[in-house]
Parts: C-alpha cells; structure tokens; sequence
C-alpha cells in the first residue's frame, strides 16, 4: 500500500457510480448489515443520501437517540478503499457497542493496512473535534479489527456480551491528548 495514493475524503457525490460499487462488494461478501459512514438506504436516491450525512455531521434530523456523526471515505482515486463514522460524542448505548468510531474496508481490499491507517486518520479528525479519549469497539471474535485498534494505541478496557450487538463486544479506549496535557480522571472523562 502505498499511502501517498490514499486520503481519508468526505463523502462526495463525484464518486456515486463507486459507492454503489462498494455496496454491491459488501452485499456479494454477504454482508447484509450496511457499513459505517454510508447511512444509505436501499430506497434512497444518492442526492437523499448526500444531504443525510451533511445533516447528520451537524446534528440535524438525527433519528431519536443518535448524536452527531461524520462520514468519511478512504479512496484511492476513484475506487472507495473503505468507509468509517466518527461520533462526535458517547450515549450509554456507544458506549456498550458503537463507540466514537466505526470503520470497514472493502471486502476485497482487507488485509493490506486499509483499516489501520483509516483508523490512524480518524484519530486525528476525533482530535480535530477535540476528544480526548476515543471508545472503538468491535466484535470480541474479530481478530483484524482488534488488530487494527491494538496498532492505534487501543487499550483493552473490557469484553462482554452486548444485548444490543447480540455478540460478546471488546471496548477499547485510544488516548489522543497530548504529553504532559492533563485529562479529566477517566470515571469523568467524557467526550464533547
């Protein structure tokens, strides 16, 4: 992988004909449920889908219970690599499954380092918002994603099974303040 070719991008409608490409190669991998940062519907037009992520990365029309969410895109040219959402803060249900960010790489794109640098470009925006701390969670049986979180700086905080995953769940936290910056003691510690 060369990561000079590759950038983390806000969803654009320029890459339309890509993204339904990267939709029909999670639905061929068999994966039903939809990828982080697409909040795409079947029955929606693209322009509906555009307008939903800019909505919801400024926190309006956001469905009951949800928070702010940005989306981005990892591409190489014009061939989306990967997708991932940074939530701008924790719910009691992010933080049992969820957290502040998600990611998936493309089925055929998996084990070549997509995943971790999208995860390292993704501290760097939660920085950006000003979040201390970052919860990732992932599947407990989800051998390359805790490998992806453990090369980020990921600490293992707990595993449990989660009713709202309806799977075993590990929660790791990834610390972005800076040396000698002092952070609210972790039981208070809450993101923006």
């Amino acid at each position: 992988m060369n990561e000079k070719e590759v950038k983390l991008i806000e969803p654009t409608e320029t890459l339309r004909e890509a993204f339904g490409e990267l939709i029909q190669g999670f639905h061929v991998a068999g994966e039903i449920e939809q990828p982080p940062g697409s909040c795409w519907k079947d029955e929606d037009d693209f322009a509906t889908f555009m307008r939903r992520i800019r909505d919801y990365a400024r926190g309006e029309n956001l469905p009951d219970g949800w928070v702010p969410d940005s989306a981005y895109w990892l591409v190489r040219g014009k061939r989306i690599l990967g997708v991932c959402d940074l939530r701008h803060r924790l719910t009691e249900a992010l933080r049992d499954f969820g957290g502040h960010i998600a990611y998936s790489v493309r089925p055929s794109e998996r084990s070549k380092g997509y995943g971790t640098l999208m995860l390292k470009l993704m501290l760097g925006k939660a920085r950006q918002l000003g979040i201390d701390r970052v919860l990732v969670t992932c599947d407990a049986g989800n051998i390359a994603s805790q490998r992806v979180i453990l090369k980020n700086g990921g600490v293992l905080e707990s595993e449990s099974y989660s009713a709202q995953a309806g799977r075993a769940t590990q929660r790791y936290w990834i610390d972005l303040a800076e040396p000698g910056r002092q952070t609210a003691p972790r039981s208070e510690n809450r993101s923006p």
